[in-house]
């Protein structure tokens, strides 16, 4: 596979294979050990939404394994309006070694992987966020020692990342729980494909968040409104009122459950401030292994030729 697209294109081996390699790469990497496989080799980064965490975990990355990362906004190429997306990726692909893009369109991404001659990586798209989610299999893995059986609730909006986290559940034998306000829950079309097509699925969703975290390993939340519903904010404020991630919710969740937040957390809305301070030590574990899981993910995909 040349290119990081959909979690739902890799197999559970595949998928096990980069979470292991980025674990034993990240000890390596902090032993001073880490070898910079990408010397002189370039990343192109498409950014059609701004991000904290995308933009410093994959230039850090680059600099890292000896490469070079250029920022691209939407006002320096306008991505399918100045130019069509496969020119761009042409072009792309001749002068740089990879191409990763954050934008609103999951087309467009797919256009570029399509028409590119070298790898492109879905840093975010208002369909998927396969990089956060294996991010977050790491932390689990290093949390727990195992993937396998661990219960997922993910309490919120049925958005790209809880769509990438239940297909990556599904692939390794994890299981989900989406609880959401009735209108905001994943499409059924798409929870119907991912039973389909998992050996072992357990995935289903409620509109109760209390009997969601009953059994969860992991409480998972995000914001409840994305970049680019900001005219829904009043309406989802409210739609999402009884599902907050507080201490309340936290009890009804066995003793051992840990707190996810893929960040940005927007405290006193979708999660409280002591529940960040709390669970802050996880949370931020997270964070910084998007450095680390993009980290290999580069270096398979740009100097390994791709994902075996």
């Amino acid at each position: 596979m040349k290119d990081f697209i959909n979690i739902a294109d890799f197999t559970a081996a595949q998928l096990s294979g980069l979470i292991e390699r980025a674990i034993a790469d990240k000890a390596e990497f902090r032993a001073g050990r880490l070898v910079q496989t990408l010397t002189n080799r370039t990343l192109a980064m498409i950014f059609e939404k701004p991000s904290l965490r995308t933009r410093v975990s994959f230039e850090a990355a680059m600099t890292h394994l000896g490469g070079h990362a250029i920022y691209l906004t939407k006002a320096d190429i306008g991505l399918g309006s100045r130019e069509p997306v496969e020119d761009i990726a042409r072009v792309l692909g001749r002068m740089c070694d990879g191409i990763m893009a954050r934008t609103f369109s999951h087309d467009h991404v797919e256009q570029l992987a399509r028409f590119s001659p070298v790898p492109v990586i879905n840093a975010l798209t208002d369909y998927s966020h396969p990089c956060q989610a294996m991010a977050d299999a790491m932390t689990l893995r290093e949390h727990f020692g195992d993937l396998e059986g661990r219960t997922i609730a993910f309490v919120g909006d049925g958005n790209n990342v809880a769509r990438s986290l239940a297909t990556l559940a599904c692939k390794l034998n994890m299981r989900f729980t989406l609880a959401s306000p009735e209108g905001y829950s994943l499409p059924s079309d798409f929870l119907d494909r991912l039973v389909a097509t998992c050996s072992h699925p357990s995935c289903r969703t409620t509109h109760d968040p209390f009997e969601a975290v009953r059994d969860a390993d992991v409480v998972y939340t995000d914001t409840w409104t994305s970049m680019g519903q900001e005219d829904e904010k009043t309406a989802r404020r409210q739609a999402f009122a009884a599902f907050q991630v507080n201490d309340a919710l936290l009890a009804a969740a066995p003793d051992h459950a840990v707190v996810m937040h893929c960040l940005p957390a927007y405290r006193g809305s979708e999660i409280t401030d002591s529940i960040m301070r709390t669970h802050g030590d996880i949370i931020f574990a997270e964070a910084e292994n998007r450095l680390h899981f993009q980290r290999t993910l580069l270096s398979v995909l740009m100097g390994e030729g791709g994902i075996g």
